[in-house]
């Protein structure tokens, strides 16, 4: 699966990018017609500690789901938003098996 992150208003450093894709390529465990993902990587300039936010939109065949999370810690958001992706892609999977 094709993984595009970006990073807006920080550099994102090469571990971290690294264990996004290692998450995302989880992710067909699930589902195994993911085309591709776009990562956006926000730094939230507030006051609180939970100023991290990871929007994660991954693209399947007639379709894309978005996942939005904010956390303490970009590891933490991104494994999150996978988790909510993997629940969504499950119930993806179900229904094409129901309508097939």
């Amino acid at each position: 699966m094709k993984v595009n992150a970006q990073s807006v208003n920080f550099v994102a450093d090469k571990k971290l990018i690294n264990f996004i894709e290692n998450r995302l390529d989880k992710l067909d465990l699930f589902y195994d017609k993911v085309i591709s993902s776009d990562v956006y990587l926000k730094v939230q300039n507030t006051s609180a500690k939970e100023n991290k936010i990871v929007e994660i939109k991954v693209q399947i065949p007639r379709d894309q789901l978005i996942v939005k999370k904010q956390c303490k810690s970009f590891e933490e958001a991104v494994d999150n938003a996978c988790s909510s992706l993997e629940r969504q892609l499950v119930k993806k999977k179900q229904k094409l098996r129901a309508h097939a």
